[in-house]
């Protein structure tokens, strides 16, 4: 009873019955109306049939008296497919006719129309036929019945009847094996789907609803939702490699500062001494939150919840604006700082965070990017349309990146021995890649023979 009332509970058990219920009305209205719609045809025909006899006998009558009705009948009674006729006198006696019985009473409803009545043929035959007959009242007390079997008639009504009865029950037999076919099928994948959610609420962030390749809409729900939980993993794991590092790379500064105020504390009082201890403090303390803001920046940009809201800007007046930011730097450390645009590109994006990741790639390019001895460093920022993406390039002349070591620097808090000397929190990187995430794009970092080469990738319509 338990998996029946689940069955019955069903969105599609309550669908199917409503489909029985709404094509049932349907299919015997139809079958009704064409029912009566042909008894209807028929009952005319049979109408139209006898008066037309009616009519001819009535002309015999007029030429050669009632003689000539008598022997009309006479003749049409022993054709094949003749007509019901029969004239009785006033007492009600057969006088001529194909009819041998009728009720006692069919003459009290003379010149009321048609009528239908049961008849017998032949004498003694014992079987009762219908007919549908017109009685008149002749001249001289004699009565004169027309009529027409109707016994194919009612036999077409029995067929009609008999053929909605199975339509109905093979119909109904038909629709409830495809409910239970479908039920099963949508009950299946119902099932599965809650088998994985538990998995998922239990802990294990790996499962997928079932995607069978039928690519109908259960695919296209499973496969919707599995990017959901797709990308929900990713920012689970995201924020537990966050921890993790923060965690790591974060206990280090916190204890020095605690050990530096300390030492300080333990030595002799000095105002000089405390002064430079407060200043150091105080710069470590702006470091770290330094870093603390660049790991809420690239949360709210992986989560979609970018600062600047999403509009319409224009690709080569964000790299010109960032680079003449930089271009006092540059020339200060001895470098060159150029900017190529090659045409107009207009996308719908965030001016503040395309800013900030350009921002950042050009200061990398500054701090790490160093040439080799008497190779004075050389950045250059482009900005170009290729086919229907936008393309944002920085590129420098440095040391570059091992390939080895490239998909790893994109990921936070990671910084190579290399570049362990100078400040920093290796977050830059981390946040170009959610940035061009949160476009809809790519980042690629690539050999400039010699140097270091990052393409920003994003799509021009749908950024």
């Amino acid at each position: 009873m338990t998996a029946l009332g689940k069955v019955v509970r069903t969105t599609a058990f309550k669908l199917s019955a409503i489909y029985i219920a709404v094509f049932s009305i349907f299919a015997v209205s139809f079958v009704l109306y064409i029912s009566y719609s042909a008894n209807v045809l028929l009952n005319d025909q049979i109408r139209a049939t006898i008066a037309a006899e009616i009519r001819g006998l009535a002309e015999q009558g007029r030429t050669g008296g009632i003689a000539a009705i008598f022997q009309t009948i006479e003749e049409r009674s022993h054709q094949p497919g003749a007509s019901l006729y029969l004239i009785t006198d006033v007492n009600g006696r057969i006088l001529t006719g194909n009819i041998s019985q009728v009720p006692a009473d069919i003459f009290e409803r003379s010149g009321i129309g048609p009528i239908t009545v049961t008849y017998e043929r032949n004498i003694g035959e014992g079987s009762r036929h219908v007919a549908m007959v017109q009685v008149l009242r002749l001249p001289g007390g004699f009565w004169m019945l027309v009529g027409r079997d109707i016994g194919e008639h009612e036999q077409f009504r029995e067929i009609i009847g008999r053929a909605l009865a199975w339509a109905a029950a093979l119909m109904i037999g038909l629709a409830v094996l495809s409910w239970f076919f479908v039920s099963r099928r949508v009950l299946k994948r119902i099932d599965s789907v809650s088998d994985t959610s538990r998995r998922i609420v239990a802990g294990d962030l790996s499962g997928r609803l079932e995607v069978t390749g039928t690519g109908d809409e259960f695919d296209r729900l499973a496969e919707s939702l599995n990017a959901m939980l797709a990308r929900i993993e990713h920012l689970l794991y995201g924020l537990k490699d966050v921890s993790d590092n923060i965690a790591h790379d974060l206990k280090t500064p916190l204890t020095r500062l605690r050990s530096r105020v300390e030492g300080v504390l333990a030595g002799p009082a000095d105002i000089d001494t405390y002064r430079d201890a407060l200043e150091s403090t105080i710069e470590e303390s702006d470091h770290l939150i330094k870093t603390f803001n660049a790991l809420l920046m690239i949360a709210r940009t992986e989560a979609g919840s970018a600062d600047g809201a999403m509009s319409e800007v224009e690709a080569g007046a964000i790299v010109r604006d960032v680079a003449e930011l930089y271009e006092p730097v540059a020339e200060e450390e001895g470098g060159d700082l150029t900017v190529s645009v090659s045409e107009p590109v207009t996308l719908k994006a965030s001016r503040e965070l395309l800013g900030q990741a350009l921002a950042n790639l050009i200061d990398n390019a500054l701090k790490y990017a160093k040439g080799d001895a008497g190779r004075p460093l050389k950045i250059v920022v482009s900005s170009a349309r290729e086919g229907s993406d936008l393309v944002l390039r920085v590129a420098d002349n440095g040391v570059g990146v091992p390939e080895a070591d490239r998909e790893r620097v994109l990921q936070r808090f990671v910084r190579l021995e290399a570049s362990r000397s100078q400040s920093g929190s290796g977050l830059g990187l981390s946040l170009v890649a959610a940035v061009a995430r949160l476009h809809h794009g790519t980042i690629e970092l690539g050999d400039n023979h010699p140097g270091l080469v990052v393409t920003i990738r994003l799509p021009i319509e749908t950024a």
